[in-house]
């Protein structure tokens, strides 16, 4: 992406479309802010698993797309950024109303950014608290109309995956 300063003004502004999965999942932002974002989301009847209770996985989701976006201000105009770990502690049980995540940038280094995202139900129950570590990668230069031949292009896919390889 690498341009977040105008995906988070289109984001603030209400543009549709900005963001297809906030969209799906029905989450809404409150606020962002410098190392700092709040997200709501309604608990839906198809986020509900088996046992009648919200699906863990929804939640983390949200908690994920929450410290990115409290992230996404600190990033310079050439980076990017990837989730690479996330720890979740699932803290009470949810089976309906709305539920309110905010997350703070914990520590920026260079290459990793962490950061902490509490959820709470519209009771102010805390229901999830989730750590995530992102990986901040330069972007990539866009350049139209600059094509590669095929055996460069292949060499800097080498280089990519070795790149991915060597992150583990």
């Amino acid at each position: 992406m690498s341009d977040y300063t105008t995906y988070l003004d289109k984001l603030r502004a209400g543009c549709a479309d900005v963001n297809p999965f906030l969209d799906f999942m029905e989450i809404r932002r409150e606020e962002i802010a410098e190392g700092y974002a709040r997200f709501r989301m309604p608990v839906r009847p198809y986020y509900i698993q088996g046992a009648g209770l919200m699906q863990g996985g929804v939640m983390v989701a949200m908690a994920d797309e929450t410290i990115a976006h409290a992230i996404m201000p600190l990033l310079k105009g050439n980076e990017d950024l990837t989730t690479v770990e996330l720890k979740s502690n699932f803290l009470a049980p949810v089976k309906e109303g709305e539920l309110v995540a905010e997350a703070t940038v914990f520590k920026r280094g260079k290459t990793i950014i962490i950061g902490d995202c509490h959820v709470k139900d519209d009771q102010e129950r805390p229901v999830l608290r989730c750590t995530a570590t992102f990986l901040v990668t330069p972007g990539k230069a866009k350049s139209p109309g600059n094509h590669q031949d095929p055996a460069a292009a292949g060499t800097v896919r080498r280089r990519e995956d070795e790149r991915q390889t060597n992150l583990f």
